[in-house]
């Protein structure tokens, strides 16, 4: 026996071949049962009444085949293993359709192919899914807006390249954290809207001599518009390609602040407490309270960014032109990819919710920190006239001195700083040790930093205060796009349970 006749023995020789189907066949139905049956449907629904619409069946057959559709066992086909008698789920339907309504059903197929269905009912599933992550973004928001609400006068020190650099504001951090969420939420955003078009009417590649209307298709589905090149509308995967760019970078984004936030956590930083039900104990050591689900967060995070690569390195090998096919292997990887991504998103609103910060340590940390000394440098312009160059010369000797000597920023005496002007500009200071003290005070440094996006009480009172606006924007534009989707469904639904009992 050759290796040719060893290989069909093993697998058969007829389609389809037995390792094919667990590799490719099986898997793409069983994603298809779960999450493609339900578009199919509209889709099939959607185009019976844009036939008959367009007067391309008869009224007598449209009901014939509303019975039909209606007729279909859709839980029945959810729990359905694959078989290798139809090639995958659409054929399964369409066999279903035929013996229920006769060759007549055939006509639904009319003017449309596999190739501009399976790219619609695919953004009409990536659609869906970008909203429940939209959702889930929107609450971590607003409790993080809370969040910051709550820490408007929690002082802290920030840091640049992993060192103490200025005094900040816990309230200031968190905006920043929600300023990059809100990117994250504008990119999705508009991959929705890149996602949220129409390529029915394409058929297989150049549209049909039928005088279908790929108009009425687009608003029966609930599509804001169409891909109007036939060829792009089969062939282009840009609108999968941009959602995996965005929730990919949402995942960076959010993983660089549990990365933050999990050392925080730490003993030697002591700035945060989760809360008991996101902490796990260790098996061994009785004092651990291991906050896990930051931990958690950090590598699955990390799971989101592989998942988008796949779906950009699937899409970077793959010719321009039917797309369909590639789409069945390219599609579970963003699926997963937003559903872990929704999923840490309320993780995260929970854990930060909920967790404690340990403001009286933050407040002391920075105010024995050398942190304040750039408000020292700035006084001394203020003060003597000197140029902010000088200045950092004369303050950076003292703080040179004050580390000497192991004194804290709050010990730094007039006497050191003066000491420190003599030898850079030969005489001593005007500065008043009032002023001194002010210059070095982290609550005061914090409070003339006004500037807009500042880290004051007062400014960041203003950003909170926007950005809730920003967020009830967001939340009304997201439940609005939820119900215009629903009504387009319904709406399909109504005239087919009519049409049916006709």
């Amino acid at each position: 026996m050759n290796y040719r006749d060893k290989i069909f023995r093993e697998e058969g020789t007829s389609f389809p071949g037995k390792t094919y189907t667990e590799a490719v066949l099986e898997p793409a139905y069983n994603e298809a049962k779960a999450h493609l049956l339900r578009p199919m449907m509209a889709i099939h629904h959607a185009h019976l009444i844009m036939l008959r619409e367009q007067e391309l069946i008869t009224e007598n057959d449209a009901k014939r085949i509303a019975r039909a559709l209606r007729s279909l066992d859709l839980e029945e086909l959810r729990r359905a293993s694959y078989s290798g008698q139809f090639e995958d789920l659409f054929f399964q339907v369409e066999s279903q359709l035929l013996e229920s309504a006769g060759d007549i059903a055939g006509n639904l197929h009319l003017a449309r192919s596999r190739n501009d269905m399976g790219v619609t009912i695919y953004r009409m599933v990536l659609r869906d899914k970008l909203l429940v992550t939209l959702h889930s973004a929107l609450y971590l928001k607003e409790h993080l807006l809370l969040f910051a609400e709550e820490h408007v006068d929690t002082v802290m020190i920030g840091y640049t390249h992993t060192q103490q650099a200025q005094p900040t504001t816990m309230a200031h951090y968190v905006m920043a954290v929600v300023d990059s969420l809100n990117r994250d939420i504008q990119r999705l955003v508009n991959a929705y809207r890149t996602c949220n078009r129409s390529s029915m009417g394409a058929a297989a590649l150049t549209t049909s001599g039928f005088p279908i209307s790929r108009e009425r298709m687009m608003q029966l589905l609930g599509f804001d518009g169409l891909v109007e090149n036939s060829y792009d509308a089969i062939g282009g995967a840009d609108y999968l390609g941009e959602t995996a760019a965005a929730f990919q970078l949402a995942a960076i984004n959010l993983g660089r602040t549990v990365q933050d936030l999990l050392q925080w956590c730490t003993i030697e930083f002591a700035v945060l407490k989760v809360a008991s039900p996101y902490v796990q104990i260790s098996s061994i050591m009785p004092q651990k309270r291991n906050p896990v689900s930051f931990e958690h967060m950090r590598s699955l995070l990390s799971s989101v960014v592989g998942n988008a690569s796949a779906v950009l390195t699937m899409m970077h090998n793959t010719p321009f032109g039917d797309i369909v096919d590639t789409e069945d292997d390219m599609q579970p990887y963003a699926w997963r990819g937003l559903a872990v991504l929704e999923q840490m998103y309320r993780l995260m609103a929970c854990v930060v919710g909920t967790m404690d910060v340990n403001k009286d340590v933050l407040l002391e940390r920075a105010k024995g920190s050398f942190a304040t000394v750039t408000e020292l440098a700035d006084t001394l312009v203020r003060t003597e006239g000197l140029s902010f160059r000088t200045s950092h010369h004369i303050v950076g000797r003292v703080v040179n001195e004050a580390v000497r000597q192991g004194l804290t920023a709050d010990q730094i005496s007039l006497d050191l700083v003066n000491e420190a002007a003599e030898t850079v500009i030969g005489r001593k200071l005007r500065i008043t040790e009032e002023q001194l003290r002010l210059s070095l005070d982290p609550v005061h440094f914090v409070t003339i930093r006004s500037l807009p996006g500042g880290p004051s009480p007062t400014e960041m009172k203003r950003m909170i205060c926007e950005r809730k606006r920003q967020q009830q924007e967001q939340a009304e534009w997201l439940e609005d796009v939820k119900r215009s989707g629903e009504n387009a469904m319904r709406y399909l639904d109504q005239v087919i349970s009519r049409w049916s009992e006709a």
